[in-house]
Formats: C-alpha cells, sequence, structure tokens
C-alpha cells in the first residue's frame, strides 16, 4: 500500500495519459474514414504520431535537463492538448498529420518524465512492485482508451474535447504533488550501431514487433471497417489485441528464460503467423470470432518486443544496456513509422486482407533471419532476465537495467 501511495501520482498522471493519448489513434482512423480520407491519408496519420514520438523520445531528456521534470511535462501535455484540440478547426489529413505528431511527440516526453521520475524514486527494496504496478496502470488505462472508442462519436468536436481534457488533467498529479523533484537525469547517448553489434536478431525482432503493432492499432480500424464492424466492435477488437498482449507476457518471459531465445522468437513468429492466417477465416465467422482472433494475434505478437530486448541485452555489458535500450527503442520507431503507411496502401490496393498478409510477410522474414543467425553464433553462458520492456521512452533502459541486474 505505501508503495502505491508513494507514487500515487505518478501512476495518475500514466492513466490519464494513456487514455487521453491511446484513444486518440483509432478515433483519428474512424474519424478519417467518417469525413472521406482515403486509407493512405489514414496510414499518414499513424506514422505521423511515430515520426512525433521518436522526435519526444530524442527532445524530451534533453528539455527536462534544460526546464526540470515538472516544467517538460506541462511543455509535452501542453503540445498533446493543442494537437487533440488541432482536429476540430479543419478536416484537412495533412493537417491532421502534424497534429499527430504533436501528441507523438506529447506521449514520448510525458512517458520520459515519469519513467525518469521513477527511476530516481524507487529502491532496490520496492523496485518490483513498483515496475509491477507501473505495468498494470500503463496496459489497464491502454484497454480503457481502446473501450473509449465506443462511446466517443468520429468526426465529432465533443470526442476530440474529451480527450483533450483528459490529457489537460494528465498535468494536475505530477504538478500538484508535494514530492520533490528528483535531480535531473543525463540523456543516454543515440547509438543505433550498438543495438546491430549487440544483436542484429534483437534489431530484426524489434522492428518487426513494430511492424505488427503499429500496423494493427494505426490502421486496425479500417480493417474492421472493412469486415463489417461497427464502432462500438472496432473497439472491443482492439482492446482484445491489447488484452492479449498482456496476458501473454508471463508465460513468455517464462519460456524465454528456459530456453534459447531465438527459437522463442522464430516459434513466436511462427505462431504469428498462424494468427495471421485465422483472421481471414474469422472475418467471415462473426463477431466473437473476430475478437477472438484480435486476442490470439496480440498474444502471439506483442511479447516478441521483450523477447528481442532480452536477446540483445545478453550480449552487452552492463554499462552498454541503458544506451542499447535507446538504440532499440530508435529502430523500433522507425518501423513503427514505415508500417502504417505501406499497410494502408496494401489495403487500399488488395483490401482488408492484405494488412494480416503483410504481418506475415514480416514475420517470415524473421523466422528466415533467426534461423541463418542461429548458425552466426552460439548463446552466451551467461543470460539477463526476461523483463517487459514497456515501448515509452529512451530513459526506460534504466528502470530496465536495473531490474535486470537486480534479478541476476
Amino acid at each position: 500500500m505505501r508503495t502505491i501511495l508513494s507514487f500515487a501520482a505518478l501512476f495518475l498522471s500514466v492513466i490519464l495519459l494513456q487514455i487521453s493519448t491511446g484513444g486518440v489513434g483509432p478515433l483519428d482512423a474512424l474519424s478519417g474514414a467518417a469525413m472521406g480520407f482515403d486509407n493512405r491519408q489514414i496510414g499518414l496519420l499513424g506514422s505521423a504520431h511515430f515520426l512525433g514520438f521518436f522526435i519526444g523520445c530524442w527532445w524530451a531528456p534533453r528539455l527536462m535537463g534544460r526546464v526540470g521534470h515538472a516544467r517538460a511535462f506541462a511543455v509535452c501535455t501542453a503540445l498533446g492538448a493543442m494537437g487533440l484540440l488541432g482536429h476540430t478547426l479543419t478536416h484537412n489529413p495533412y493537417a491532421w498529420s502534424v497534429m499527430r505528431m504533436a501528441s507523438g511527440l506529447c506521449v514520448a516526453g510525458c512517458y520520459t518524465v515519469i519513467e525518469a521520475w521513477l527511476n530516481a524514486k524507487v529502491t532496490n527494496a520496492n523496485r518490483g512492485r513498483t515496475s509491477g504496478l507501473y505495468r498494470v496502470a500503463d496496459t489497464s488505462a491502454s484497454l480503457v482508451a481502446q473501450l473509449l472508442i465506443a462511446v466517443l462519436p468520429p468526426a465529432s468536436y465533443i470526442s476530440y474535447n474529451v480527450l483533450a481534457i483528459l490529457c489537460c488533467a494528465t498535468l494536475l498529479p505530477l504538478t500538484m504533488t508535494s514530492a520533490s523533484q528528483p535531480e535531473l537525469p543525463s540523456a543516454p547517448r543515440l547509438r543505433p550501431r550498438l543495438a546491430w553489434r549487440c544483436s542484429p536478431l534483437g534489431v530484426a525482432g524489434v522492428v518487426v514487433s513494430a511492424l505488427s503493432a503499429a500496423s494493427f492499432r494505426m490502421v486496425g480500424p479500417i480493417y474492421g471497417q472493412g469486415v463489417g464492424l461497427v464502432v462500438d466492435q472496432i473497439a472491443f477488437f482492439l482492446a482484445a489485441f491489447v488484452f492479449g498482449g498482456a496476458v501473454a507476457q508471463y508465460p513468455v518471459g517464462w519460456l524465454a528464460d528456459k530456453y534459447d531465445r531465438r527459437w522463442v522468437l522464430i516459434c513466436l513468429s511462427g505462431v504469428s503467423m498462424i494468427s495471421c492466417a485465422m483472421t481471414l477465416p474469422a472475418s467471415g465467422g462473426g463477431t466473437l470470432a473476430i475478437m477472438a482472433s484480435a486476442a490470439f494475434f496480440g498474444l502471439t505478437t506483442v511479447p516478441i518486443f521483450s523477447v528481442s530486448a532480452a536477446h540483445a541485452n545478453d550480449f552487452a555489458s552492463s554499462e552498454e544496456r541503458v544506451e542499447l535500450s535507446a538504440a532499440l527503442m530508435f529502430f523500433y520507431a522507425c518501423g513503427a513509422i514505415a508500417a502504417p503507411l505501406v499497410a494502408s496502401a496494401l489495403i487500399d490496393a488488395y483490401g482488408p486482407g492484405a494488412l494480416f498478409v503483410f504481418i506475415a510477410c514480416g514475420h517470415a522474414g524473421l523466422i528466415v533471419f533467426g534461423l541463418a543467425r542461429m548458425r552466426a553464433r552460439a548463446v552466451p553462458s551467461e543470460r539477463t532476465h526476461y523483463v517487459y520492456a514497456p515501448r515509452t521512452s529512451f530513459t526506460i533502459g534504466k528502470m530496465l537495467k536495473r531490474a535486470r541486474e537486480g534479478r541476476q
């Protein structure tokens, strides 16, 4: 209970942030479709979000170093609220793309501040409980964000105002807390080559993870409409994906700690291809079948990022792990920027089923590359423990580093 109370302001900010910014992706897709945007323009909105996210990951630590935690958080939240409110001023898809960059920057910046604050305040005695509560708060709020779409009408100024109000409310817990701000952290260097040097397979895994998650969450509503789902059903469709990914973390983590992580990645990609194949007949099997296929898809694809990160950390020294985490996030962001654009173009050309054909091709490539990498070198004698790795900011690596090393 003391852990909950001591970090209550941070956890409440996480919940409000995730609900407000997690809901704008599907809302934009449905609103764009209602206003006549074509599929490629809707895909551009998702790509713009991740472009803003990448900029925020790089810029926020430097901003925090200049003005402090609370002011940096306020700046990023203001940008997010401005981006949400700006949707009501125009129906131009390219203007919306700029606004989605602001929301992506808001997500990265706010998570950077929250995770830097958490990392500075946790101790070895409460690190495990704090990390667990953080994951529960973030995942639960993500579920709520998807379900919120069921009650927010697309292309309505009311919907975007509600999300903007929630985004502004994110400011209150963190800025009103009486707890002292921690010392300003140093920003991790961004060294993409480090990730490739440590583990080419880890890099490939996070890119394929981005291909799966970004395509589904940003373009999934287009698929849902294409197979006959109405708005409230699309909300449960997206929530089923998030729920499946959350359920998978513990069993996949156990497998990743017990067996060769390369085989775990290969098997996950194989099962992911099966889950993609199941969506095609499921689309004609009724709403329940579609929801079940989404949950199974999340269960098989979401853990791939964490397994890839754990495998890469097996080949890194203790001093490299913070920068390795940032480098992996860089590759994830690159994949997430490209994926919605490509997926939406394929749906435009070949129909809704092309989304999962595209994702399945990515996993097939990961299987081939994984088998090739198994011939290149052996598993290291000492391995890090599997840790659930949120895809939130470059600074999350500091918390994950201590979690991995604290469990060794």
